[in-house]
């Protein structure tokens, strides 16, 4: 199991990516836009180009971000634009520690399989810190 940083932005997302990767070296795992999405997620024209998903590893973590979009609600606010990212071991494990720390506190998104192929689901803690974990489900 790992835990990494997450990192919300407000459309500036890239413009910071590229500065950390500037700083650290080394290539994105995955750089993935809003218009890269299914259909379904509705967003709009001149939001498809914001970042819904990057990582760039950095020593034995890895640093992760997105953009937000106006269908997922309000901006996020500086100081509390990140959440703790834990790789699941298995779907078990996932339900579990999703269970434990999201006790009294609000779930975003229950667990469940994800577009991107990973068992994910996200919460803040009853101590208002943002957690989210995933396990990336085996190909068939």
């Amino acid at each position: 199991m790992s835990l990494n940083t997450y990192l919300f932005f407000d459309g500036n997302c890239r413009e910071a990516f590229e500065l950390y990767r500037s700083v650290f070296g080394g290539e994105y795992q995955t750089l993935q836009t809003f218009g890269d999405g299914p259909p379904d997620m509705n967003v709009a024209e001149e939001e498809k180009d914001l970042v819904m998903h990057v990582s760039l590893p950095v020593g034995a973590g890895v640093l992760m971000g997105s953009d937000s979009i106006s269908t997922f609600g309000p901006p996020p606010l500086q100081g509390t634009n990140f959440a703790i990212s834990i790789d699941g071991e298995s779907r078990e494990h996932c339900d579990e520690v999703f269970a434990k720390l999201s006790e009294g506190g609000a779930v975003t998104m229950p667990m469940q399989e994800t577009f991107w192929g990973a068992y994910f689901g996200s919460w803040t803690d009853r101590f208002g810190i943002g957690w989210m974990i995933s396990y990336q489900l085996p190909h068939e």
